[in-house]
């Protein structure tokens, strides 16, 4: 605690293992300053294509930050460990739990040719239907498709996700739960059950998968890990969820028609909804989460990682100052260009893109490049690109559960100009409850819940931090919003050009 901080009663750690770093917080029960411990672990690209990385880098990095935090509380008492992920990774392990594969990071886009061969058959519609999930690359079925085509592993006794592995390590026990195994695209979304079609598509059965456990479900801290961590051995450890449906309850996006938007370095729009469905485009997965809730939405691949390689690649002279002071020049750039960017729009495709259209070969693109266009315009350009991407999630909301305001959090939001210029294209009132940080507020919030504290997930959240969903809402002109309208209208025929781009060009 900083000197003049009064110590809280009681915290509970939201536990938040990203795809480059772990954040470990410690909540205050009641409000309160929380204490943060980050963590961060490499990133590896070994071929083009492949995002992949060492599971116990990890969960060293998360034993680490849970130790380090700890050691901060100075002996402050901890209620529980509520766990959150990034979703979409898989990993095997051998009969003794040790990896024989990397992990493969929903970023990986290997099993391109998989997905294809899917669409193709005309398989890709009824597996989006059953499982909730869009077939793409990001997806665990896909990808352990291309590992019985491609490299088969006599040694994997058991297949699971990045969250499953911490939790073992953490407890001694390997589960699975509800959301992040319907992320895994392998669970059908209406039965919540590992659907048999679904694993033998894959290559693989039941018995190589975890149980699959409600969120709210508790396991204790094992002995092993409490010696490294300095918590107590026994403490409840909430399975709990990926981090995108935790980030929804983070923002107090908890009921049908408010939307929660996260834009960090990738990004997503989600809602929750009473019964499962998805669109008839494709555009939306559906992931099971309460027994009576289930979250539906679109991720984006590329967010605010867009503009950390317009840093790179712009060659700003800025770095001395730290980065945090770049990203903010670059924001003051783009704040002063008009909405539009005078003509220039870019398809900020740099990765294999997800939602809203699910097609891992479609490129980036800068169009209407002129002489006068400078840094600030490819700035902006590339922050309306990923605001008109929101859009077509949100709107294709609508088939399922139409989004009429918005909550929006993550690091992008630190910059009111990119707050405003999503407000514009969405067309939506837009909300920011926070710049960072909703995944775990929304883990620790699910951990009062199950550990008895709490008796909704909205009381949870009262607990920990009242008036949440009482943040700034952003203002906009309603010339810049039919300005934007305008401009969207014209993004499929882009799109269009984008396809036939790719046909000529493949990725490579």
């Amino acid at each position: 605690m900083q000197q003049g901080d009064s110590a809280p009663s009681q915290v509970i750690i939201g536990l938040d293992v990203g795809t480059t770093a772990v954040k470990a917080t410690a909540h205050p029960i009641g409000g309160g300053r929380a204490i943060t411990v980050r963590r961060e672990f490499p990133l590896l690209r070994p071929a083009p294509g492949r995002e992949e990385q060492d599971p116990d880098q990890i969960v060293d990095a998360v034993l680490a930050a849970l130790a380090d935090l700890a050691q901060q509380l100075d002996g402050t008492p901890v209620l529980a460990i509520s766990c959150s992920a990034a979703m979409h990774g898989l990993v095997g392990l051998d009969a003794d739990h040790r990896p024989v594969t990397p992990l493969v990071t929903w970023a990986d886009s290997r099993s391109t040719d998989e997905c294809a061969a899917l669409y193709e058959s005309s398989q890709a519609f009824d597996v989006h239907h059953l499982s909730g999930v869009p077939v793409h690359p990001m997806s665990p079925l896909t990808k352990l498709m291309w590992f019985a085509r491609h490299d088969p592993q006599a040694r994997v006794r058991w297949w699971v996700g990045l969250k499953d592995y911490v939790v073992w390590h953490l407890t001694g026990r390997l589960t699975s739960e509800v959301n992040s195994a319907s992320a895994s695209g392998l669970l059908a979304m209406h039965t919540r059950q590992w659907d048999e079609g679904l694993l033998e598509l894959a290559g693989i059965t039941a018995d190589q998968l975890a149980d699959v456990h409600e969120i709210t479900d508790t396991l204790p801290l094992g002995a092993a890990a409490a010696g490294r961590c300095g918590l107590p051995a026994g403490l409840p450890v909430v399975l709990g969820a990926g981090d995108g449906p935790l980030a929804n309850i983070g923002v107090g996006a908890l009921v049908p028609g408010v939307g929660g938007l996260t834009l960090g370095n990738s990004g997503a729009v989600r809602t929750f909804v009473d019964e499962p469905g998805v669109d008839d485009r494709g555009t939306l997965f559906c992931l099971a989460l309460t027994p009576g809730s289930w979250v539906v939405g679109g991720p984006l691949s590329n967010g605010g990682g867009v503009i950390s390689w317009l840093l790179d690649l712009l060659g700003f002279d800025l770095l001395t100052e730290g980065p945090d002071r770049s990203f903010a020049d670059l924001f003051e750039l783009a704040g002063r260009v008009p909405p539009g960017s005078e003509g220039l729009v870019m398809v900020p495709y740099l990765i294999a893109e997800r939602a809203p259209l699910w097609d891992p070969s479609l490129h980036g693109t800068l169009m209407g490049l002129q002489r006068h266009h400078g840094r600030g315009h490819l700035v902006r350009a590339a922050m309306e690109g990923v605001a008109m991407q929101f859009a077509g999630i949100t709107d294709a909301l609508g088939q399922v559960s139409p989004v009429t305001s918005v909550h929006a959090s993550g690091g992008a939001f630190r910059s009111a100009v990119w707050a405003h210029i999503i407000a514009s294209v969405l067309g939506r009132p837009l909300t920011v409850v926070g710049s960072d940080g909703s995944a775990s507020l929304g883990a620790a919030a699910l951990g009062l819940l199950a550990v008895g504290r709490a008796t909704t997930l909205d009381e949870g959240l009262g607990l920990l931090r009242p008036g949440v969903d009482q943040g700034e809402v952003v203002a906009t002109d309603p010339q810049e919003v039919e300005l934007y309208r305008r401009l969207r209208a014209d993004v499929p025929q882009l799109l269009e050009d984008q396809l036939q781009l790719a046909a000529a060009f493949p990725r490579r």
